[in-house]
């Protein structure tokens, strides 16, 4: 049987699984831990070693996929969005690698669930451009074209003038975290979804729009209220998506 271990490593969990490729699913449970306080290079890598422990293939030779929110180029992150800023031209997949004693395939957070969602989900045999965004801590976004990958795109941090001062990314404002730091009912945090979507429409007319991240496994409580000419719908493997597409692409 084809598999592959995936970790998905975001702003408040890490989580991780073993991926069944041929299916695009998981084959085991899926395992999760909090996000160290601060998030520093030391400290996460000693949370995703707890969950390769508790997923018992700390020593396995299974392909081993690292998803992570920043911008990933050449293994090193040049962005730091929810994490320590020490993370900043840190050379990532190296600090992994030689903290987990293997080789390692280290991507963008968003980029592998969009990976997923394009080979085994949503966006499946979907011609044209397809965007998925996750809505978690931040907002992270994947441009699917023909079911090709154009990587390191940040829609969460257009600019946008309805944000605190000192931050004027617009993912600050319209992140899932945004709705439970503000208390706001699913009918305020669409408007504010209606912000950004009309906004990314505008900008790239896409021909379909996925959303994933945690808030994905409530879609009827904010979709029907999001008025869009593009067809919206929410990722077929919800929060797993990150697991599973850093899987897939470790195995290629």
């Amino acid at each position: 049987m084809a598999q592959a271990i995936g970790v998905d490593i975001g702003g408040t969990g890490i989580k991780a699984g073993i991926v069944n490729l041929k299916k695009g699913a998981l084959d085991s449970d899926r395992v999760r831990v909090d996000t160290p306080k601060g998030a520093s290079p030391e400290d996460v890598l000693k949370a995703v070693n707890e969950v390769l422990d508790t997923l018992e293939v700390r020593d396995s030779d299974l392909p081993l996929g690292v998803a992570f929110p920043a911008i990933v180029k050449n293994g090193k992150t040049l962005s730091a969005a929810n994490v320590s800023d020490k993370w900043i031209g840190f050379e990532a997949e190296k600090f992994f690698e030689d903290g987990l004693g293997r080789h390692i395939t280290f991507v963008n957070d968003a980029d592998a669930a969009g990976v997923a969602e394009v080979r085994h989900g949503a966006a499946r045999d979907v011609s044209g451009l397809t965007i998925l965004a996750t809505l978690g801590t931040g907002i992270g976004s994947a441009f699917l074209y023909d079911g090709v990958l154009l990587p390191n795109t940040e829609l969460g941090h257009l600019l946008y003038n309805g944000t605190t001062v000192g931050d004027a990314s617009i993912e600050k404002w319209t992140a899932y975290s945004a709705m439970e730091r503000e208390k706001l009912s699913w009918e305020e945090w669409s408007a504010r979804l209606q912000v950004f979507f009309s906004h990314v429409e505008f900008l790239f007319s896409p021909d379909l729009f996925v959303v994933g991240g945690g808030v994905s496994k409530h879609p009827e409580k904010f979709i029907p209220l999001l008025e869009l000419n593009t067809p919206i719908i929410p990722a077929i493997h919800r929060n797993s998506s990150g697991i599973i597409g850093a899987a897939s692409l470790a195995a290629d």
